[in-house]
């Protein structure tokens, strides 16, 4: 039996991919291991959002030259680098034994059966596809469900139309492409009946599933007529979605919380700048005041709302008064918890091309000013938890600390404390001790 090593990168959506993939090759006949030095196949599912996410998967290839002339290890590429650059990688790395784009990876398996099925099959060249698929119906997602697992994540669509001018998404994802609604349904019965007790449905802007394909029926978006549908699933606790697009956070979906008691009170709303010259520049489609109405609703409908955002420093022409309005109205909606980048040039991007670049010693700076404020914002937010109780769904061990385990409230607060094996997968009670501006410190009650 062939074992396989898979490394991911990236985000939620390349989390779910890798997991679909190891799912499908196990049901192969192939084994997984977690040890990349004893593995026959070695699959790198890459990122291409930043630029410092490519580096560390070429890195990773550079390390692996010597265990591929030792053994013959199988090298594969996969995910958002291999369809940016195809046949380029090869270039790069002649190592490299097959490239698989985005929309391939349920081939894998086939391609893998080439290499260790009929000696007359295997490939004499590196094989490079990164071809589209028009469609998301009939395709597989598999998932790999672990012993008490509760959660899991759904993708519900792939790609996006927008065309924002700093994102390779459009390119590495192609246009957007929606699953059937009766398909994700099913597959979420699928996980209910295996325990699951939360989903996180997943897309590159989530909250446009359907449009333009699906209808809109007595007001309401293709997207919450699945929460909708989501709602009355039973066994069915808690449902999060990642990530929205506030152009198209409409006043269905906004009504939603408060209203679908199994919708959990967070939201993660990439704002990216507080600056309208900026985000018209970023090519956003919306201003900062559209961003500060949408919060505003959403906190009205939810007082204690838990809200996260993505933000990018250092975009092409950022001035510092550009970067001060910016911090100002960071400091005004007191994030949760935020994602903050510096600004990484993508080829084929309209920002790449701009001679306004601003210098990497000015974006570290205006990094590390916004991460301070983050720093003292979540505490101030964690801190109002402490003493209260929380219901946590328990997640598994915490990475320190013999006999702590860790799981997440309804607003997605990351929570610890003392307990034991048996807790993974129930809903607990707990009372929060101590706050950190990363996480919250408790105690089980009842």
């Amino acid at each position: 039996m062939k074992r396989v090593f898979v490394r991911t990168y990236g985000c939620q959506t390349n989390e779910r991919d890798s997991e679909a993939l190891r799912a499908l090759l196990q049901s192969r006949g192939y084994a997984l291991t977690e040890d990349a030095s004893g593995a026959d196949v070695i699959l790198l599912n890459t990122c291409s959002v930043r630029e410092q996410a490519e580096a560390k998967a070429l890195g990773k290839l550079g390390l692996l030259r010597a265990q591929k002339r030792r053994r013959g290890t199988v090298l594969g590429i996969l995910g958002c680098m291999a369809q940016r650059l195809g046949s380029e990688l090869l270039r790069q790395r002649p190592e490299i034994d097959f490239i698989l784009g985005t929309e391939k990876l349920s081939q894998v398996a086939d391609y893998l059966d080439r290499y260790f099925g009929n000696p007359g099959d295997k490939p004499s060249t590196p094989l490079v596809d990164v071809g589209r698929e028009e469609s998301l119906s009939g395709q597989n997602f598999p998932h790999e469900l672990k012993p008490r697992q509760a959660s899991a994540f759904v993708s519900i669509m792939q790609g996006c139309n927008l065309r924002c001018r700093y994102c390779i998404v459009p390119q590495t994802r192609g246009r957007e492409r929606h699953r059937p609604m009766e398909a994700i349904l099913d597959e979420i019965r699928q996980l209910l009946s295996h325990g699951i007790q939360e989903v996180t449905l997943l897309g590159q802007i989530v909250n446009r599933y359907g449009y333009g394909v699906l209808p809109v029926i007595d007001g309401q978006s293709p997207f919450v007529q699945l929460l909708e549908k989501l709602q009355s699933l039973d066994g069915l606790q808690r449902i999060r979605f990642l990530s929205s697009h506030p152009k198209d956070f409409g006043h269905d979906l906004i009504a939603c919380f408060g209203r679908l008691s199994k919708l959990c009170p967070h939201v993660h709303l990439p704002l990216q700048s507080a600056s309208d010259r900026i985000l018209k520049a970023m090519g956003r489609l919306y201003t900062r005041e559209q961003f500060q109405q949408l919060v505003s609703r959403l906190q009205e409908k939810v007082p204690d709302l838990a809200l996260s955002t993505d933000l990018i420093v250092g975009f092409p022409g950022e001035s510092e008064e550009d970067f001060g309005e910016t911090l100002d109205f960071f400091e005004k909606i007191s994030f949760d918890m935020a994602f903050i980048f510096r600004y990484s040039p993508r080829s084929g991007t309209a920002a790449a091309l701009s001679p306004e670049q601003i210098p990497e010693e000015t974006k570290a700076k205006r990094q590390q000013i916004l991460l301070r404020a983050l720093e003292k914002h979540s505490l101030r937010h964690k801190r109002q938890l402490v003493g209260t109780t929380q219901s946590v769904l328990v997640e598994g061990r915490a990475h320190r600390g013999e006999g702590r385990f860790w799981g997440r409230n309804p607003g997605f607060h990351k929570i610890i404390f003392d307990g034991h094996e048996e807790l993974i997968g129930q809903f607990i009670s707990v009372r929060i001790e101590s706050a950190s501006p990363a996480v919250l410190l408790g105690k089980i009650v009842g």
